[in-house]
């Protein structure tokens, strides 16, 4: 047993063994590179054990946390990321839609993200059914990207359309072993980058603003951006969004959570996975299949949506009734 992990709860070993050994298939002699920041460096620590462990030539830099999701890492750790041949990032703020690793991706390294995970979240939700969790997102995928139109409702007042015309979806199921892979961990989605959309949705977590507490969170769409907020926390999202210019609110993202273990937690890692929610991004979409680069990435997650793909019924009242 080595030092980082001799201490280690028996269900996060499981999960940091899933994530190097399982999901990114690391190998002998590969070049893995663990970006940490100040708040996950244990985390970070322990994830480059396990990879030296599987052989890899490990190696873990820590930053100081990024102030709002999809913020580029420092010069040097973005250099890293284009050196590497895999990738792991549990940080504090989202590096998923950030130029560098975009740039890591197109040069062949595959790897995940673990935005504003902590091992509680990490160790219980890498405990899901795998298979099932696959099939779910994977069959999502496939609908997201024949369909030209989504559309869903929610009790609170959600009462939005999207235009998936010519985008392909994406299914985050934790299978990331092939050259330009990359996803996010804990894992448990379809999704897709819209073209467009109009409508309003009222959300219950919020990212980098946390759950609404006050009154609702209703968020009005129009020509694929979002124009107005309502509530305390959705007039903070809002103003997030803007902080990173005109494109910040630009709609980037609709994702349908497939992972059973998820449960409501303000932390949006953890939320959008909830099996029968949806969630809508904003913000930079240019690495899941859309055009818009900013430095900027916030989800917002709605709770017991009825949503249409197409045709399809996706979910009925919070209810997930696709069959995969």
């Amino acid at each position: 047993m080595h030092r980082a992990m001799e201490a280690l709860d028996p269900d996060l070993d499981r999960a940091v063994e899933t994530v190097v050994k399982q999901c990114l298939q690391v190998q002998p002699g590969e070049n893995v590179l663990v970006i940490a920041d100040t708040r996950t460096r244990r985390l970070g620590n322990i994830l480059r054990e396990v990879a030296a462990v599987a052989g890899a030539d490990a190696v873990v830099v820590v930053m100081d946390p990024r102030e709002v999701d999809g913020e580029e890492p420092p010069a040097p750790v973005a250099a890293a990321l284009a050196a590497a041949d895999v990738y792991i990032v549990p940080t504090s703020r989202s590096l998923s839609h950030t130029k560098a690793r975009k740039a890591a991706t197109d040069a062949g390294a595959r790897g995940a993200t673990l935005p504003g995970v902590t091992e509680e979240i990490l160790a219980r939700l890498m405990a899901c059914d795998f298979p099932t969790l696959q099939k779910r997102s994977r069959a999502l995928a496939e609908l997201l990207t024949q369909a030209d139109e989504a559309h869903f409702t929610c009790p609170r007042g959600s009462d939005l359309r999207l235009d998936l015309t010519g985008r392909a979806g994406i299914a985050d199921d934790g299978t990331l072993t092939g050259e330009r892979a990359f996803g996010n961990l804990p894992c448990g989605e379809g999704f897709i980058s819209p073209c467009g959309g109009e409508g309003t949705l009222v959300a219950t977590s919020l990212a980098g603003v946390g759950l609404v507490k006050a009154e609702p969170a209703r968020l009005t769409v129009d020509n694929g951006h979002l124009v107005a907020a309502q509530g305390s926390e959705g007039e903070r999202y809002l103003e997030l969004l803007r902080g990173a210019g005109p494109q910040g609110t630009n709609l980037a993202e609709l994702g349908i959570g497939t992972n059973e273990r998820a449960t409501l937690t303000g932390e949006v890692i953890e939320d959008e996975k909830i099996l029968g929610t949806v969630h809508v991004a904003f913000g930079a979409s240019a690495g899941i299949g859309g055009t818009i680069s900013v430095p900027i990435h916030l989800d917002c997650v709605v709770l017991e949506p009825t949503l249409d793909i197409g045709s399809t019924r996706v979910i009925e009242a919070g209810r997930f009734v696709l069959d995969a």
